[in-house]
């Protein structure tokens, strides 16, 4: 077809890649290897698919890109090149379109990717292509610029993006899927938007009846159900019927362009081209569609948020939990801070990435059997987003509202052989889940906050990172320790730059050599010389006392500067943490 108006209801192709598996005889590295090594069975994938009734195919290139083949720009262009002459080929006489398959870039570093997608863009427009699916994105990011640039080279081109979303309705990046496919719904230049992949189509029927579907030509190209691994090698069950039968359904909520994605071969879309078929001798209905509702549950106060925006300069204690299951000192200690004026207990997630008690199992026996308002560490590593959502949602049932959270320490290197890291957020992007969260499914909002490194040799790049925490939705920052005079006056550069309210970090030095260990081992911390000088001849008491002093005199320089203080117990001294917060409140 060489025109610009589609004829709906349009049935793209199934899978290519878990297909050509089953098909081809030789071991490349990735099927998009197979538009120059194995052009046949391309070939004859494209020819079987389109038998089977559909009227759209994929070009074989979702994967055709320099990080993911790990090959140059003279191989990538054969491949594209080649990958559109198949299609071309398999399509002359038919009437079908041809879209050129655009997966996402690997972002091991933002850097160029923009660039590079222009040059695949480019690469698919000098082959005459004007029909573009942008498939299986986790976020947005990019797709404004691209689809923008290719209406400013063909302006009659047609523009599907479409975004992998799991059975809850999030991507492999915390991004909402509503939230996507409205904002893509806002862009004159993307001519049809939907889902793919992840979820097969029940969970993907599912989660369309809960919201409210934007006024988009939309896309569907759900799995052929969720996969077993047997040996190595993935299989989807085999039930091209009631795959067939399910997507069709997505006809009665305003889907017109209809395929498969991963697991789904040629009878799976001619189980679908069929029944579409018979559908459309039918009335199609069009379901209202309404959004879904947010948990019901009552409303608790945040009273750390309920002082700060009062005006009072809170006192957070982080007290590291035990890495044992001997607490009751640990509990005895967490008392003796609430009875000398702490406001609440930061607790941390496994630090240096070493395994302690849970840090918010820790909190909800704190906050129970002693009344202290706790905030939680939540670290980016060795959480998956089923554990991440598993585990807010216990916190938010039990009105744990405040949460740090940070990337995370990485294991220690003579542990990675035998116990992984697990990292699929970053601490900006699981903010932006959590705010996500705030605002689909949680009565009681959960208040976020970020690391700020106020220590930073290029602190200009940290403020960058932390605004761009609160894009994503935080509105708290608690500091590295203040330390040294840059410290003093990065805080107050920060407070002019941020939004978020600001804890300024306190961690009291209890001699010469933490002192020393502090300023040169330990990442985000610097101390200045005169202090490191300072505590050479002290004793230990001497050096407690003036750990105490040397922490108020911080205090009172950034005072005006902050909405709250932030102290950091050293080597559980929590004898010297009562004394400082005992000195600040007789002082106010």
């Amino acid at each position: 077809m060489n025109k610009f108006e589609l004829d709906f209801p349009i049935v793209f192709d199934g899978a290519m890649g878990t297909y050509y598996r089953t098909k081809s005889k030789l071991a490349l590295p990735a099927c998009e290897m197979g538009n120059i090594f194995d052009k046949d069975t391309v070939l004859s994938i494209h020819k079987e698919y389109l038998q089977s009734g559909c009227k759209g195919i994929k070009t074989n290139t979702f994967g055709a890109n320099k990080r993911y083949l790990n090959c140059n720009d003279d191989t990538l262009e054969q491949i594209i090149n080649s990958g559109c002459d198949i299609a071309m080929e398999a399509v002359e006489g038919q009437d079908a379109y041809i879209f050129a398959d655009i997966g996402p870039i690997v972002e091991n570093a933002e850097d160029g990717i923009l660039e590079e997608y222009k040059k695949i863009i480019d690469l698919f427009i000098a082959k005459g292509l004007k029909y573009f699916l942008f498939e299986t994105f986790s976020r947005d990011l990019y797709l404004k610029e691209l689809t923008e640039y290719i209406k400013s080279q063909v302006p009659d081109s047609y523009i599907i993006t479409s975004f992998a979303i799991n059975p809850d309705g999030f991507t492999r990046s915390g991004d909402r899927g509503i939230t996507l496919l409205e904002n893509m719904n806002a862009l004159e230049s993307v001519d049809a938007t939907g889902l793919n992949c992840i979820a097969g189509p029940f969970h993907l029927l599912e989660y369309i009846k809960s919201i409210k579907l934007p006024a988009k030509t939309m896309f569907i190209s759900p799995n052929a159900g969720y996969p077993s691994v047997i040996n190595n090698r993935t299989y989807y069950s085999n039930s091209p019927s009631y795959f067939g039968n399910t997507v069709a359904d997505f006809m009665d909520y305003g889907f017109t362009i209809l395929g498969g994605c991963c697991g789904t071969t040629p009878e799976y879309i001619s189980r679908l081209s069929t029944t579409v078929e018979s559908r459309q001798t039918q009335e199609v209905r069009i379901t209202s569609k309404k959004p879904s509702e947010r948990l019901k549950s009552d409303v608790a106060d945040n009273m750390i948020l309920k002082k700060i925006n009062s005006g009072e300069k809170i006192i957070c204690v982080e007290y590291d939990p035990p890495a044992s299951i001997e607490i009751s000192e640990y509990m005895k200690n967490v008392k003796k801070l609430k009875e000398g004026g702490a406001d609440a207990i930061t607790i941390a997630d496994c630090p240096v990435g070493r395994a302690r008690v849970d840090s918010s199992l820790m909190a909800y026996k704190v906050k129970n059997e002693i009344g202290i308002d706790p905030i939680v560490h939540l670290t980016c590593r060795d959480r998956n987003l089923n554990a991440t959502k598993a585990l807010l949602l216990g916190l938010n049932v039990e009105d744990i509202l405040n949460l740090i959270i940070v990337t995370g320490d990485p294991i220690p290197t003579a542990e990675k052989d035998e116990i992984k890291s697990v990292f699929n957020f970053n601490s900006a992007l699981l903010t932006k889940y959590i705010n996500e969260l705030n605002e689909d499914l949680f009565t009681n909002k959960m208040n976020v906050a970020g690391a700020l490194n106020i220590n930073s040799p290029n602190f200009s790049l940290e403020l960058k990172r932390a605004m761009k925490k609160e894009a994503h939705g935080a509105n708290m920052f608690f500091t590295q320790p203040c330390l040294s005079k840059q410290a003093v006056e990065n805080i107050k550069i920060a407070k002019n730059y941020l939004d978020g309210k600001i804890m300024g970090g306190i961690m009291p030095i209890v001699s010469h050599r933490n002192a020393v260990f502090m300023d040169e081992e330990i990442s985000g911390i610097t101390v200045d010389d005169y202090i490191i000088e300072e505590y050479k001849n002290l004793s230990k008491e001497e050096a407690s006392k003036r750990a105490v002093s040397l922490s108020l005199e911080f205090m009172e320089k950034i005072e005006d500067s902050i909405d709250g203080f932030y102290l950091i117990t050293p080597f559980n001294r929590v004898d010297i943490i009562g004394e400082i917060i005992k000195k600040r409140k007789n002082r106010d």
